[in-house]
């Protein structure tokens, strides 16, 4: 029970952390920022920046089986903040990890989230569109 309520913090320390961080006019310093964030709740930056899906997946066995879903969703939250901050390929890779990671914690996840389908509508109409 304890674990859980420390888990249930992390997950709102992180929504709390990143929300400003969105709001920032210095994409340098944002990316910085957004390095730091990758690196607090989900794992190394430069791992997680360009891992495929698979290794995602499988990265995400050291975590508690009960905190594997919501990792992701920080880690696709954290790929969809970057898009902003990117152009080109490394844009497009990052929006297609965040879309595949979103739809796998939309399809697995118990919770329901309007925010989530609206990323996932989002992201999938910047594919069809070429990216925005």
């Amino acid at each position: 029970m304890l674990q859980r309520d420390y888990f249930l913090r992390l997950i709102r320390e992180f929504a709390e952390a990143l929300e400003p961080l969105l709001n920032k006019k210095n994409v340098q310093q944002q990316r910085e920022e957004i390095k730091e964030l990758y690196r607090q709740y989900v794992g190394p930056y430069e791992f997680y920046h360009t891992a495929t899906i698979d290794e995602v997946m499988q990265s995400m066995e050291q975590f508690p089986a009960d905190e594997r879903i919501d990792r992701l969703e920080m880690l696709a939250e954290l790929c969809y903040a970057e898009t902003s901050m990117l152009s080109g390929p490394s844009r497009q890779m990052l929006e297609e990890k965040a879309c595949a990671l979103f739809d796998f914690v939309d399809t697995h996840s118990t919770t329901f989230s309007i925010s989530r389908q609206q990323k996932i509508a989002d992201l999938k109409a910047r594919s069809a569109n070429g990216s925005r």
